[in-house]
């Protein structure tokens, strides 16, 4: 059942899984340590959250700022190397400071240590997910956050807002919660003239996104409203509802769960397993431009023909994630090749009955078809 109102939320059979996001800003303190008394509060709300049993993964950001606080470096979010040595160091602190406010309240953290390859890879996801199950099993309360001090700039999400989104496609998570430094979205930048919260957001279309200014107020995160409404667009597609609240408060996270706790995203699918995993991917191999027709026919749960596309960008193998782009330059979907580069190149424009012709074999039904597809 798709969460549909705040109430939901609070219910621990519409809602048995929550994951929660939490931004440096809120975690690390103007010293540079740990902000030990906002993790208390946190881990004590998880702890009433388990007590009604809903289960919780935290996905924690805060390394690299510890790290560099640590080593004294003031601009290590510029250069990777630094970045990558602050956040080996910081992420010891990280997961200490966690462990023991967890431990406080009886509870036992797993560290979880994730990089986009985790979930770009179908097995590797599915292993990743695998650990999470077992460990929510158990009735640990997993940690995750991007293995900063191996990662590059080509192998990172770059914000923990759409890690957390799909570390809830993973964890087969009901809601996921971005607690911030901002209590929502709004019209206009916050404390602005005529700026209005927005309580409710029914999919993220281009107007919404409008409304994102891009940038992260505190200084210390990577993320802003434009990351956080990229999560919500990966959430809403797997059939997850996101909630942007401010983190603060004596109980931050179970006020975000509360009516006019934060802006609800609300689900606009209910994916299965495999197209909420397509629909989060992030990497593609290449495009497909199609036609108007074409854009149709995907709309109403077609196949991608090779007679509807007009234009074929990039190197790409049979399996890879292609991206799909109407004549209006908008991003369709995004799916599984049944062709590479090349015969996608050959066959393109073409009806199904000349593709043998061109091919020299039997043709496969459908360039993309319909079961290996998400519509965006």
């Amino acid at each position: 059942m798709a969460i549909t109102g705040h109430s939901q939320l609070q219910d621990a059979q519409a809602c048995a899984r929550v994951v929660v996001k939490i931004g440096s800003a809120l975690l690390v303190g103007a010293d540079g340590a740990p902000d030990a008394s906002f993790m208390a509060a946190i881990a004590g709300d998880i702890a009433g959250l388990r007590a009604r049993g809903q289960a919780v993964v935290v996905v924690t950001s805060g390394a690299i700022a510890l790290g560099a606080a640590r080593l004294g470096l003031t601009h290590a979010k510029r250069n990777l190397a630094d970045a990558q040595a602050a956040a080996a160091v910081g992420q010891i602190r990280l997961a200490s400071a966690w462990a023991d406010a967890l431990e406080r309240e009886g509870l036992v953290a797993a560290q979880m240590l994730l990089s986009l390859d985790d979930f770009e890879d179908r097995a590797r996801y599915l292993n990743a997910s695998a650990t999470l199950e077992r460990l929510l099993e158990g009735g640990a309360v997993p940690v995750v956050n991007e293995n900063d001090s191996v990662a590059t700039e080509e192998i990172r999400f770059g914000d923990n807002d759409r890690l957390a989104a799909r570390v809830g496609q993973a964890a087969r998570a009901q809601a996921v919660v971005l607690l911030s430094d901002v209590d929502g979205l709004y019209t206009a930048a916050p404390g602005t003239k005529g700026a209005e919260k927005i309580e409710r957001v029914e999919g993220v279309t281009p107007d919404i996104l409008a409304m994102a200014d891009g940038s992260s107020g505190s200084g210390l995160g990577t993320g802003g409203m434009l990351s956080k409404l990229r999560a919500a667009e990966i959430a809403e597609r797997a059939g997850i509802a996101l909630v942007i609240a401010k983190g603060a408060g004596d109980h931050p996270l179970a006020d975000a769960l509360m009516p006019r706790g934060g802006t609800l995203f609300v689900p606009q699918a209910d994916a299965d397993a495999r197209r909420s995993w397509l629909g989060g991917r992030q990497r593609a191999a290449g495009r497909l431009v199609v036609d108007a027709g074409c854009v149709r026919a995907l709309r109403s749960g077609m196949s991608l023909l090779a007679a509807g596309i007009t234009g074929v960008k990039g190197e790409f193998a049979r399996g890879d994630l292609l991206e799909v782009y109407g004549p209006d330059g908008v991003a369709v979907a995004q799916g599984l090749s049944e062709y590479a580069a090349d015969a996608c190149r050959a066959i393109m424009g073409r009806r199904s009955d000349a593709l043998e012709a061109v091919l020299g074999h039997a043709p496969r039904s459908a360039v993309i078809h319909r079961d290996h597809m998400v519509l965006l």
